[in-house]
């Protein structure tokens, strides 16, 4: 997974749909009352940097070195001692990951008091197939239910979500991953029952979730 986020960096360090949004401002105001942050799967940095605007000492960490994190790995194996960080956060990365359980539970470790957590929400059989068609890096997105499952198991316990509906421009996204031809044509098939216009319908979630003891 390396080489291709490492090519795709510029694309996400530019792009307004992840470095501005109504989830990145929510993050930062769950965050604000924190001193120490780690932003896991930085990408671009736009949390990183958010959050340090916001007035926190923040680390970013990211398995691609092309995105220029402070810590290269992943989130799987994150080499910080136990609540080293006060918060740490995740943003429009998790669908990514693959090992989800192991990657949720090495956020609950590294983190002292909160994790906040950013993703889409599982839909459909059909935008899973889309999503993994464009980018076969997609391992699959979580219904609520199991997400609150794994933060139970990472001894994490769900406080607050909040849900969002994003458009997204279907050209623009699709170019970020240099999807197009055949596989272009049966990804925007496959989303046409969730398709506006130019656009399509982005349903996601942003948690908050606190550190139980023990």
């Amino acid at each position: 997974m390396t080489d291709p986020w490492n090519e795709r960096a510029d694309a996400y360090r530019t792009s307004k749909v992840f470095t501005e949004g109504p989830d990145l401002e929510l993050m930062a105001e769950w965050a604000a009352p924190y001193a120490t942050a780690l932003d896991v799967a930085t990408g671009g940095g736009h949390v990183a940097r958010r959050l340090r605007e916001a007035g926190l000492t923040v680390t970013s960490s990211d398995p691609a070195p092309g995105m220029q994190p402070d810590v290269v790995c992943s989130a799987e194996d994150i080499p910080f001692a136990d609540a080293s960080f006060d918060v740490v956060t995740c943003r429009r990365a998790a669908h990514h990951f693959s090992d989800i359980a192991q990657a949720v539970r090495e956020l609950g470790r590294v983190a002292k008091s909160a994790v906040l957590l950013q993703d889409a929400v599982w839909t459909s059989d059909e935008i899973e197939e889309a999503e993994r068609l464009r980018d076969p890096s997609h391992v699959r997105h979580y219904s609520e239910a199991e997400w609150r499952e794994l933060f139970a198991g990472a001894g994490l316990a769900v406080v607050e979500v909040q849900a969002f509906e994003e458009l997204l421009d279907m050209d623009s996204w699709l170019a970020r991953t240099n999807c197009e031809g055949a596989t272009a044509d049966r990804v925007r098939e496959l989303l046409a029952p969730v398709t506006r216009g130019s656009d399509w319908v982005y349903d996601y979630r942003v948690y908050r979730t606190e550190k139980q003891p023990g």
